[in-house]
């Protein structure tokens, strides 16, 4: 039996991982601001996170936590830890499965805490959950909260609010970008953290030039690590496009995907960020898979991979390189097939 408060009113959610790992807990959140309106609700995030996050309305406080800089090691566990528990919290909910994780929480003194019972400090927690290797990453951690009451098969997209500045932001670089006039933008997202999951820049370029070729305006967009990527794109397109690679914050280019009408991407944050604008998505997916719950949340949005091959999944993030050296997953999509599976997505939205 649960002995988790009923009327919780202090509620911290902690998500450390990825940005795209934070974009996909706002359905948790939104669940439970639904479930007990009168609590305050903050979450811990790595800095990167804290600019999509920070204007949902639902949210008391993001708090950030850079756990690989002035956070790191156990001064910067200890310190979180003792900021916690000041702030009182009788209940947490962590998606977050690292056992340093689990540590600072503890440390943390919360009154009732729940996680997954595959957390490498599960031992740590009030209560652990089953961790469904079936469902979407979107479900799964709805399932956090299923001793609260919360339903977990309840389908939430995640949402995200760019401001009026950010809008006004976009429309400003959108009006120097010089886009052909009538052509439906479609965004390309060509980098990743991970090179393993990073369909090649080469063909991103030959895509660009089928899309340009094909009626459509590309325009590129991405983060300051993206901007080499996005100058191979270009350099095989042939000439420059409207691209936005470094230029624009998280709500930013959120603004500009509610702009596009469809997002090519590998299995990367944009991924989650165009899900959340209610942009159609075509996904690429190299050394990682559908499977393990990260694909695109939309019944209609595509992904595109290499089936048949033993060797996927190769990591459950990705890596550096491909482990046996041919890189067959993504070199065996070609770009005519990623423009085929655009022009079907886009004919579901019409």
């Amino acid at each position: 039996m649960s002995l988790a408060p009923s009327a919780p009113q202090r509620i911290l959610v902690f998500q450390t991982a990825f940005l795209g790992d934070a974009i996909l807990t706002i359905p948790l959140i939104e669940a439970l601001k639904d479930r007990f309106p009168a609590a305050l609700i903050d979450i811990v995030v790595i800095p990167g996170a804290v600019n999509i996050l920070e204007t949902l309305p639902y949210i008391n406080a993001v708090i950030p936590f850079d756990k690989r800089g002035n956070g790191k090691g156990l001064k910067g566990l200890l310190g979180l830890a003792a900021l916690l528990r000041r702030r009182n919290y009788d209940l947490a909910l962590v998606p977050h499965r690292s056992f340093r994780t689990a540590l600072l929480v503890k440390l943390s003194r919360i009154t009732f805490t729940l996680s997954f019972d595959r957390s490498a400090g599960a031992f740590l927690y009030s209560q652990t959950v089953p961790y469904r290797r079936d469902f979407h990453e979107i479900n799964r951690n709805l399932a956090l909260g299923t001793p609260l009451g919360l339903d977990p098969l309840k389908q939430r997209f995640p949402k995200v609010y760019p401001t009026p500045e950010d809008r006004q932001k976009v429309s400003d670089w959108l009006d120097g970008a010089a886009l052909k006039t009538g052509q439906p933008l479609i965004a390309l997202a060509p980098g990743s953290v991970w090179n393993t999951k990073r369909w090649p820049a080469e063909r991103f370029g030959r895509l660009a030039g089928l899309l340009a070729r094909g009626g459509f305006q590309p325009v590129m967009i991405g983060g300051p690590a993206d901007v080499q990527t996005g100058a191979a794109v270009e350099a095989v397109f042939g000439g420059p496009l409207p691209n936005a690679i470094g230029q624009l914050t998280l709500r930013e280019s959120a603004a500009l995907l509610e702009r596009c009408n469809a997002l090519i991407t590998n299995d990367s944050a944009p991924l989650h960020l165009a899900v959340a604008t209610a942009t159609p998505v075509v996904a690429i997916f190299g050394a990682t898979v559908t499977e393990f719950g990260f694909y695109p949340y939309h019944p209609d949005d595509m992904v595109v991979e290499t089936a048949g091959l033993s060797c996927r999944p190769c990591g459950a993030h990705g890596g550096h390189k491909c482990p046996i050296g041919t890189f067959e997953c993504m070199l065996n999509i070609e770009a005519s097939r990623v423009f085929e599976a655009l022009k079907m997505r886009l004919k579901d939205e019409n």
